[in-house]
């Protein structure tokens, strides 16, 4: 990996500021609000407590938005990765939420690979990744989510995350 690819990934995860959501207008902070109460709903068999729900969920939009990522495609590359289970480990080792691989915490952060079970670290890492991924492929989605789960032109993974991809849609 190339150290300024290396440094830009460093540096989109250090901030660890809590989300706060910044709106331009009120038109915006209406859309997330119903945003948020529709995926509320969607989520509530997977994440029944309300309270972590609505944590996971703004942290979720927080850290999609801020990678540039649509929240719904990220909801989804989760129910496939995890099942919204933060402490989940794959059989390779990878963590929580996003399954980030515990290099990562080495490449681009503090080397803290329990981190990787925190809810907005896990997520601020696996958005950071994934955009990274997809500019690498310039925009290609596809081949980006085959990167992300290291099955690059194969297609049962990317097929499943743009299935889920659809439940986490939102229209108004």
């Amino acid at each position: 990996m190339a150290d300024s690819v290396r440094l830009a990934l460093a540096n989109a995860i250090k901030d660890a500021r809590p989300p706060k959501p910044v709106f331009r207008d009120e038109a915006s902070r209406q859309r997330y609000q119903r945003w948020l109460a529709t995926m509320s709903e969607r989520l509530k068999r997977k994440i029944p407590d309300e309270q972590s729900r609505t944590e996971f969920l703004e942290a979720a939009w927080y850290e999609s938005s801020r990678a540039g990522l649509d929240p719904g495609l990220v909801l989804g590359l989760i129910q496939v990765e995890s099942a919204y289970r933060k402490y989940a480990v794959s059989m390779v080792g990878a963590r929580g939420y996003m399954q980030v691989m515990p290099f990562w915490a080495k490449v681009i952060g503090d080397n803290d690979r329990s981190k990787l079970f925190h809810m907005q670290t896990n997520l601020r890492y696996g958005c950071s990744i994934l955009r990274m991924y997809i500019d690498m492929e310039k925009g290609n989605l596809y081949l980006a989510l085959g990167r992300y789960n290291g099955s690059r032109g194969k297609p049962k993974y990317p097929n499943a995350v743009l299935g889920a991809w659809k439940k986490w849609e939102f229209h108004e």
